[in-house]
């Protein structure tokens, strides 16, 4: 991109405002979508990694790992915000009145300065052994437990003839290495394998994670790790035929995967708002009143999105800053961190309340602008702070929060797909988005071709009743969430067990013979 922006021939020729301008060329076009390619894939790859790699510094099992991960989203999502506000604001400013080679530069800097200092960390990180992939095994366990549909599993414990009992299938598993150079180990690990303590030297320390237990939701799947003949192990007790006999922890995989389909759905129709905010937000600040108090100053439009994230930075250091701090030491208690139930319910308040204020201010900036017969209403463009402020408290209670939720409700080495799962939820918050936009300018389009959205000068459309509706959405949200979303939700500030773990169980487990 930057050197698209930097060489003439791989641009078209500069033109001033309201003239008629050279097209690109196909192949300066293709230049353009490379670098928009690589930018897609490298966010792709990068976005829900670090998420997971970063919670794979610590270690859950412990009480001060556990502490240290939960503080982990909110920084991580701190820097985030701190990020998207230069970008926003500094690289923005200078991309439109300095020059486009120079603002596409800056973020290639920071991206090659980033990558050095991860490289030379690289001695020092937790790393997770690769497992396989985890949608092949998904489609396993749906496989297995189909031809296995006929198999019958008890459902109490009154039958105590083994003979009668079923066998799951479950090996041991190895969950990650790290290098035993770190004299800090202990600190992150413990190494469960006491016979690498005979004075040998090793180059990594591997631990053993305790297999995961199975649940009592979604039985059906459970077929799928049931041992129904001798003749499906062989002689080493390893399954012969992975598409008819799945293990426990792959059955546990496609559970947890379908448990968070309905917080899913709760999170994309609150980021709706949010999204909703970085698109007409930014319309409604293009026809307001921009000039900063008596200087002739004009605020770029996309700088009031600086608001939303200036909300969600000032509230996570409060709160792991001073909230948290002086919480405890009134408790005197070391978790007090609200639920993530109850956060997520402010969060979805905060996207309604985001879109009712929103409504209000767009009907007060229309009327003055449709008044004074103006394209720009001679209302301050300071009145969609608040609404930006609400929006950024969603990301804040929200976001943060779903993101903690998803990567903690899945077994550690599916981090990366928890974190894949957040940004496909932002994604199709976005084209939900767009999708709401369409539904409503077709079943408000009138005889006369007049609809509520649609036209380029929002004084002609009726934004503040679109947003209405979508505060609407967000009350109808808050009871789903509460009283069947929430259902799922197993992970809390007190307890991190998996509530729905079976305790004792009529199954016995089948282990791996080494």
């Amino acid at each position: 991109m930057t050197v698209a922006a930097g060489v003439r021939k791989l641009r078209p020729p500069s033109c001033p405002p309201e003239a008629n301008c050279i097209p690109p060329t196909s192949w300066q076009l293709a230049i353009l979508y490379i670098g928009l390619l690589l930018i897609a894939i490298g966010a792709g790859c990068i976005r829900p990694c670090n998420i997971a790699f970063g919670a794979d510094q610590f270690d859950s099992r412990t009480e001060k790992g556990r502490a240290l991960l939960a503080r982990f989203y909110n920084w991580w999502y701190f820097s985030f915000t701190i990020s998207l506000l230069v970008a926003l604001t500094t690289v923005v400013y200078i991309q439109s009145n300095i020059s486009w080679t120079i603002g596409f530069a800056i973020p290639t800097a920071c991206f090659g300065i980033s990558s050095v200092i991860f490289l030379v960390g690289r001695h020092t990180y937790i790393y997770m052994k690769p497992q396989g992939s985890i949608f092949v095994d998904m489609v396993k366990v749906i496989v297995a437990s189909y031809r296995k549909r006929k198999v019958k599993i008890p459902v109490d414990d009154l039958n105590n003839d083994n003979t009668n009992r079923v066998v799951l299938y479950d090996p041991p598993r190895m969950s990650y290495e790290r290098d035993s150079d770190d004299e800090d180990d202990d600190d992150q690990l413990e190494n469960t394998n006491n016979s690498n303590n005979n004075g040998s030297s090793s180059s990594s320390i591997a631990v053993s994670e305790v297999n995961l237990r199975l649940s009592n939701r979604l039985k059906w799947l459970d077929k799928a790790c049931v041992i129904s003949h001798p003749n499906e192990l062989n002689q080493h007790g390893i399954a012969v035929n992975n598409w008819r006999l799945c293990s426990v922890q792959q059955v546990e995989q496609l559970k947890s995967v379908i448990g968070i389909l309905p917080i899913w759905l709760a999170g994309i129709l609150c980021f709706i708002s949010m999204d909703q905010q970085n698109t007409f937000g930014v319309l409604q600040a293009i026809q307001m009143n921009r000039k900063l108090g008596v200087t002739n100053f004009v605020i770029p439009p996309a700088w009031i999105g600086f608001a939303a994230m200036a909300a969600l930075s000032l509230w996570i250091i409060t709160y792991e800053r001073v909230v948290l701090p002086l919480t405890k030491k009134f408790k005197k208690k070391d978790d007090v961190r609200l639920s993530v139930q109850t956060r997520i319910k402010i969060g979805i308040i905060m996207s309604s309340l985001s879109m009712t204020v929103g409504a209000i201010v767009e009907s007060k900036r229309r009327e003055a602008a449709v008044r004074n017969a103006s394209f720009v209403s001679p209302l301050s463009v300071a009145y969609l702070v608040p609404q930006f402020i609400l929006s950024g408290l969603t990301e804040a209670f929200g976001a943060v929060t779903i993101m903690e939720f998803y990567t903690s409700q899945m077994p550690e080495y599916m981090r990366s797909m928890a974190g894949s799962i957040f940004f496909i939820s932002l994604s199709m918050a976005s084209y939900l988005a767009a999708m709401s936009v369409s539904i409503i300018y077709r079943l408000t389009k009138g005889s006369d071709g007049i609809a509520w959205l649609g036209k380029h000068d929002l004084n002609k459309n009726r934004l503040d009743l679109f947003y209405a509706i979508l505060a609407c959405l967000g009350v109808i949200n808050y009871f789903y969430f509460s009283y069947f979303a929430s259902k799922f939700v197993f992970v809390d500030n007190k307890n991190r067990v998996n509530a729905e773990a079976a305790a004792t169980t009529t199954l016995e487990t089948h282990t791996r013979v080494e």
